[in-house]
């Protein structure tokens, strides 16, 4: 962060801590940590309890990486600091830790959390926490097995191995956990298993354009949102803050992109694009986000084009689907945005969906109208190799969609499409 002068910011943190909180962490980490720590702290849930340690103060689960460590962190940390200078080394952990979204950052925690009770639990030593042994780390994992899906056991291990990236020791993670892992996954309760939800259908998909008023300005901002999403295979969270405080200008498309400008192709296809400013994958590169005209009331961008006129004279750095409302303008949330769908489709008799189910849906969709899969792919945004791991997890839902599609006999091609599909990209041992 450039501005950030090292020592008064960690003079400052030594003012505002008690001797007992973290007498031994290294004060250019800690100077880092109130850089990055926004919001008052809440007093941890009985779930969340540990043992009392200097090593672990009480800080945000997106602060722990930083701010947890053990002796063996704390002496790599010292001969750090005899090496190298102050600054050098803010940037260092400030680049690191940065590399994680925050989101990622306070799932990471929370696995750094369960470890740190589960060595309390056994009376594990201090030195013996980091690095940790490959027996620790799949004793660790095993002890989850028939409580904890197999992927809360993933972020957690994640989470744990960045912990000891972080702290300069190595990571012991090898054969025993590959085990403790597969069995894991064989042993994930039926509890942790979320059911099968049908993704949005494109009838599903009509019913929400007749049931949103397209004179209320928010629904306008709903309903671009959601054919955008569908139609472009978006993720939500690439289109819409999840909350109000979550907006961030790094993370989302504002309106400074408009007017939109839609092009003509020599078939008459009319289409427009913008780029936004991240990705779950590409992050901060990324990415131009194609919106074709499609022939249906769901068009979307017909219904961009409209949100764009009614919810005008917004300010430029308003998220790009902010609407008009009694303050002046309000930014669309995910949050908001699911309820509203979800209140219509629950009225109608269907079922409540997550945010997830309009990438799905639109990319099955398209391959149901016989789109070409490696168009689909471009659209969404794939790699090759990504894409067919992503049919493979659509195939689960696809009984889902027989139920409410109108002509089945296209669900007996998509087999033999993208086992083509993997041929042409010679993935069939995927």
């Amino acid at each position: 962060m450039a501005g950030v002068n090292i020592v008064t910011a960690a003079a400052q943190f030594w003012t505002d801590v008690t001797p007992q909180q973290n007498p031994t962490r290294p004060a250019v980490i800690a100077s880092l940590h109130t850089t990055t720590t926004t919001r008052p702290l809440r007093a941890p849930r009985s779930s969340s309890q540990i043992l009392p340690s200097p090593l672990r103060p009480h800080v945000a689960a997106a602060d722990r990486l930083l701010m947890w460590t053990t002796p063996a962190g704390h002496s790599w940390q010292r001969d750090l600091e005899d090496k190298l200078p102050n600054p050098t080394i803010f940037k260092l952990f400030q680049v690191m830790i940065y590399s994680l979204d925050k989101d990622t950052r306070s799932n990471y925690g929370s696995g750094l959390l369960r470890f740190t009770q589960f060595c309390d639990n056994i009376n594990i030593p201090e030195n013996d926490r980091m690095p940790a042994s490959q027996e620790l780390i799949a004793a660790f994992a095993a002890s989850h097995a028939g409580r904890a899906s197999d992927k809360t056991l993933n972020n957690w291990l994640a989470g744990l191995h960045f912990w000891h990236t972080v702290n300069g020791v190595p990571w012991h993670g090898s054969d025993m956990l590959r085990s403790v892992r597969r069995g894991f996954a064989k042993l994930v309760p039926a509890t942790s298993r979320r059911a099968k939800r049908p993704p949005v259908t494109i009838e599903a998909l009509t019913l929400l354009h007749d049931n949103l008023d397209a004179n209320s300005p928010f629904d306008c901002a709903v309903a671009a949102a959601a054919f955008t999403a569908f139609w472009s295979c978006c993720r939500l969270g690439e289109l819409l803050p999840r909350s109000s405080t979550d907006f961030s200008l790094s993370k989302h498309v504002t309106r400074s992109i408009l007017p939109f400008i839609t092009k003509r192709l020599p078939d008459g296809t009319t289409f427009l694009s913008f780029h936004i400013p991240w990705t779950k994958t590409t992050q901060e590169k990324g990415a131009d986000i194609s919106v074709t005209a499609r022939p249906h009331c769901t068009d979307p961008l017909s219904a961009l084009i409209s949100h764009e006129h009614i919810n005008n004279n917004l300010p430029a750095h308003a998220p790009l689907f902010a609407y008009r409302s009694g303050a002046g303008w309000s930014p669309l949330t995910k949050i908001n945005f699911i309820a509203r769908c979800n209140d219509i489709w629950a009225s109608l008799g269907l079922p409540r969906m997550p945010g997830h189910a309009f990438r799905i849906g639109g990319t099955t969709e398209m391959l149901l109208e016989g789109i070409n899969p490696d168009i689909i792919a471009v659209q969404g945004r794939w790699s090759s190799r990504a894409f067919l791991e992503y049919w493979r997890r659509i195939e689960t839902v696809l009984p889902l969609f027989i139920s409410s599609s109108t002509d089945t006999a296209r669900l007996q091609t998509l087999d033999s499409i993208m086992s083509g599909f993997a041929k042409r990209h010679t993935l069939l041992h995927v």
